[in-house]
């Protein structure tokens, strides 16, 4: 079978996807695909999400963090957008889904919006809303537990 002319073939964007969740959380590339896929299915229907495509090309995920670069049909990357704005848990695990940028190839994708090394956690106790709390610490940012609610601050909130 011949291949399609140049002018035929399917022109693609990269969307790289930053992905952060507690550290004790482990996730596959085949469980976020399933995720992204029932967000686009239900947010965009059938055909619009067969027209998004929506294939993870990419995916990491250590100690919480991760990245992935997600393929869209050229025409729509916002509609990808908004299907990964709607995920909010894999595999029943709370993920915070963040859009780094969106570029032409794979290789441009991951230079420009992926860092090389991911922050690893730090349990430590913190004061936070009158009393100590366990925390984790990333960087900037802090996850701790208040009144059984999963709570996210930034390093100047605590001390």
């Amino acid at each position: 079978m011949k291949h399609l002319p140049k002018h035929l073939r399917p022109k693609w964007r990269y969307v790289a996807v930053a992905l952060e969740a507690d550290p004790d959380v482990s996730l596959s590339r085949g469980a976020f695909q399933r995720e992204l896929w029932y967000a686009a299915q239900n947010l965009l229907g059938d055909a619009g999400s067969a027209d998004a495509d929506g294939t993870v090309v990419r995916f990491q995920f250590r100690n919480g963090d991760g990245s992935a670069v997600v393929r869209a049909r050229r025409g729509h990357v916002e509609d990808l957008r908004a299907a990964l704005a709607c995920i909010e848990s894999v595999d029943d695990a709370t993920v915070a889904v963040t859009v780094r940028g969106v570029s032409g190839t794979i290789r441009a994708c991951e230079e420009k919006f992926i860092p090389a090394a991911t922050e690893r956690p730090d349990r430590r106790e913190v004061a936070f809303a009158d009393g100590r709390r366990n925390a984790i610490v990333r960087g900037d940012r802090v996850a701790m537990d208040v009144d059984g609610e999963r709570v996210y601050a930034t390093s100047e909130d605590v001390e």
